[in-house]
């Protein structure tokens, strides 16, 4: 049998802990922040049918070309979930009895079958949160709540720009775009990294006159603190899904301010492209960072969820936090450590001790101190060359000695001091 050729399937990774426990740090935080706010967890299959993932509205049809797709042995048509929401959708559908509201965090690895590039991968880790049932705009306004607290938590300089697609779809009117607004807020969407001219040339090409180019450019270079540009754009936009849009932004904005969330920065430009967005939507970027691309996003979407109950309006409305983005911004500020263990302590047994130093290792963990010990017999060089690779803050020796004093040797592997000190003493000191 030939030797098999190890390595990954192209766009997968594998962590090895120094980057698994980071990124294990950024979801532990944000579920803790997740269930202070009253959210529960679900799990859904990671293999769904296609015909749930394709159904009309779900994702766009870019993200659809995206799915991995494959027949089981029934030749039934199956396909990896590409998100989130359309399997907690597709949950609620079917379980209509669910109480209202719903609150619900999911976070599950997804699968995209799309162009591999720098920072895109076929495998990454989705984190959701989600509240259904609740049409107010204190729903949306708790969601912006959840993404302020996670990030100052976090310790980033941020910023949450927020925007409104039936007030977009009422500048798109003024503009003149007509029934191909969905083309024109597909190109919008592109501000950011293609800029004004970028995104003018676009339209252009897709047809649209030059006067309602500039009609739509001039609204969105409105820019200023959040009552000013309500004020400013409502000189420009009338149709009533428009004045639906501002009135559900200044809603918000009142309830984010009761809520205490400062972040919030009205950006008229922001779209977010997928299709099924109906009211607020909203991403988060760093200040002054190297990091351009958003760390989470969402909005609001009453209608996907009654596509799949048969019914119309169902009222959702979430955010989507980018595990990747934040790992890689934490990691640029020097924020995510450089640990390679979760272990904060290395019992080291010195001459026949081993036995006698089992309870004592397991008091330690009994205290909540990730502790292990020594049982591979190495001499002291050797463990001390273990715990610095590892980047263990401390180490115990444990010998005869220490045994009849009822104290064990601490050393501080940074500062190299050592302390005798008894076990309490220990404890105490590593939970300070």
């Amino acid at each position: 049998m030939a030797e098999v050729k190890l390595m990954n399937a192209k766009g997968v990774r594998d962590f090895l802990p120094e980057e698994k426990i980071p990124r294990q740090r950024i979801v532990d935080t944000l579920k803790g922040i997740f269930e202070m706010y009253g959210f529960s967890p679900i799990e859904t299959p990671s293999i769904e049918r296609l015909d749930v993932l394709a159904a009309k509205f779900a994702g766009g049809e870019e993200i659809l070309k995206e799915i991995f797709k494959f027949n089981d042995q029934g030749d039934r048509k199956l396909g990896l979930i590409y998100d989130l929401t359309v399997p907690m959708c597709k949950v609620v559908g079917m379980n209509p009895n669910l109480p209202r509201p719903f609150r619900r965090y999911q976070i599950q690895p997804v699968w995209r079958d799309g162009p591999i590039k720098l920072g895109r991968y076929r495998e990454f880790l989705q984190c959701d949160v989600d509240i259904v049932g609740v049409k107010s705009m204190v729903a949306d306004a708790e969601i912006l709540s959840i993404v302020d607290r996670a990030f100052r938590g976090m310790k980033m300089d941020f910023v949450i720009r927020v925007n409104n697609r039936k007030l977009l779809n009422g500048i798109m009117d003024y503009a003149g775009f007509g029934e191909y607004k969905m083309k024109a807020i597909l190109a919008i969407d592109k501000l950011a990294k293609i800029g004004a001219e970028g995104v003018k040339e676009e339209l252009l090409t897709l047809g649209f006159e030059k006067k309602e180019v500039d009609n739509v450019l001039k609204i969105l270079r409105i820019k200023g603190k959040n009552p000013e540009v309500l004020s400013q754009v409502k000189k420009f936009v009338k149709s009533d899904e428009g004045m639906e849009g501002i009135k559900e932004l200044e809603e918000l904005i009142g309830y984010c301010k009761k809520m205490e969330v400062k972040s919030i920065e009205i950006d008229l430009s922001l779209a977010r492209g997928l299709e099924y967005y109906t009211g607020p939507v909203f991403e988060v970027y760093l200040k002054n960072s190297k990091i351009n691309s958003s760390l989470a996003g969402g909005g609001r979407y009453d209608k996907m969820i009654g596509m799949y109950l048969g019914k119309g309006e169902y009222p959702a409305t979430g955010v989507s936090f980018g595990i990747e983005p934040i790992f890689e911004a934490l990691k640029l500020e020097k924020k995510t450590g450089e640990s390679r263990t979760v272990s904060r302590i290395l019992v080291i047994p010195i001459g026949d001790t081993f036995e006698k130093a089992l309870p004592i290792v397991e008091k330690i963990r009994d205290q909540g101190i990730p502790c292990e010990i020594d049982i591979m017999g190495r001499g002291i060089s050797k463990n001390l060359s273990y715990a610095n690779s590892l980047g263990i803050p401390y180490v115990i020796f444990l010998g005869e000695k220490e045994l009849k004093e009822k104290k064990v040797k601490l050393r501080d592997m940074k500062s190299g001091k050592e302390e005798m000190l008894t076990i309490e003493k220990v404890v105490e000191k590593l939970k300070q």
